[in-house]
Formats: C-alpha cells, sequence, structure tokens
C-alpha cells in the first residue's frame, strides 16, 4: 500500500518562503512523477508543479513558475516543493501524489492515483 504524507506547512506573511516535503513510502516510490496539488478556501483543487522520476523534468502551473520549486530525493523517497516570495493567493491545503500518466497528463488530477492528506499553507498580507 502507498502512502504519501505530506509536511511543512504553516502560516507565514507575505513575501515569505517555506518548503514542502512529501515522504512516500509502500512498493517502488522511486519509479513514478509526482506532483503537488492545491485547493484554494472555496475553490477546486488544482495543479501546482510536477516532476518526472528521474527528476530531471518539471512542469509548472503559471501562476507559480519562478516562484515555486519542485525536487525529489529518490534515496529519501521524499518529493519537496520550495516557495518563495508566497503570496495571499498561495493560500491552500497542498497535496502531493503520484503520477501514473506523465505525458499529457501531469497537470490532471485523473492521472494520479495515491495521494496525501494534505498540509494547510496560510499566507497574510
Amino acid at each position: 500500500q502507498v502512502q504519501l504524507v505530506e509536511s511543512g506547512g504553516g502560516s507565514v506573511q507575505a513575501g515569505a518562503s517555506l518548503r514542502l516535503s512529501c515522504e512516500a513510502s509502500g512498493p517502488t516510490p522511486t519509479t513514478y512523477a509526482m506532483g503537488w496539488f492545491r485547493q484554494p478556501p472555496g475553490q477546486d483543487r488544482e495543479f501546482v508543479a510536477a516532476i518526472n522520476w528521474s527528476g530531471d523534468t518539471t512542469n509548472y502551473a503559471d501562476n507559480v513558475k519562478g516562484r515555486f520549486t519542485i525536487s525529489r530525493d529518490n534515496a529519501k523517497n521524499t518529493v519537496y516543493l520550495q516557495m518563495n516570495s508566497l503570496k495571499s493567493e498561495d493560500t491552500a491545503v497542498y497535496y502531493c501524489a503520484r503520477n501514473l500518466v506523465w505525458s499529457g497528463g501531469y497537470n490532471q488530477q485523473t492521472a494520479y492515483d495515491y495521494w496525501g492528506q494534505g498540509t494547510q499553507v496560510t499566507v497574510s498580507s
């Protein structure tokens, strides 16, 4: 059984940084691409960033490009999301998930099978 556990969320001021972590356990976690999604209050869940299994290809939503960086350490079975220059509109519950379909699917929720429980990020202006 695959388990994904996020950590690193919190409450910060606008302009601050946070680093989220997602630790995976279960069968062969390092052979899958991974993604981060978020759900702002009262809104649908949306794509944030994704990284392929080797870590040499990444993709980002336009509204976080240049501010967020996704990375992974396969030796630790962990995916990270470094978030800089945070804005109030980044307030959301952030989820990591395991990707099954990379090409054409990295930003689609339906291409992901296992999801973490989420971690809250609150940015105040």
